[in-house]
């Protein structure tokens, strides 16, 4: 069974800084896998945008609105967890953030991630404050 666990969720205030953590148990973002791991979040009243995803081969994606400050990584030595670290936070970029993983497509042999992913977590709240 699949399970993933957002944490390092809080409040911050404009300009600092948070690392959010995806655990995964079950499913690993290896060669095996072919995984995409991705964050989203959603802001009341607004729609569910992808933040940033990582490819099971390493390549990355950052929406224009994080690009430069965020990061994803994977956990150091391990295929089981995924960060997402964010600097110079807005009070824009107060949401919930969800993780999501799923097997890549592949056509004419370009890999994508998936439009539809399996496997959430449950979300953790990140706060910022001007």
């Amino acid at each position: 069974q699949v399970q993933l666990v957002e944490s390092g969720g809080g409040s911050e205030e404009s300009g600092g800084s948070l690392r959010l953590s995806c655990s995964m148990t079950g499913y690993t973002l290896s060669r095996i896998t072919k995984a995409c791991v991705a964050w989203f979040r959603q802001a009341p009243g607004k729609e569910r945008e992808k933040v940033a995803d990582i490819a099971w081969y390493g390549e990355k994606f950052y929406a224009d609105v994080v690009k430069g400050r965020f990061t994803i990584s994977r956990g150091d030595n391990t295929e089981n967890t995924v960060h997402l670290q964010m600097n110079s936070l807005k009070p824009e970029d107060t949401a919930m953030y969800y993780c999501a993983a799923g097997r890549m497509e592949t056509s004419t042999g370009m890999w994508r991630c998936p439009n539809e992913f399996p496997y959430w977590g449950q979300g953790t709240q990140v706060t910022v404050s001007s």
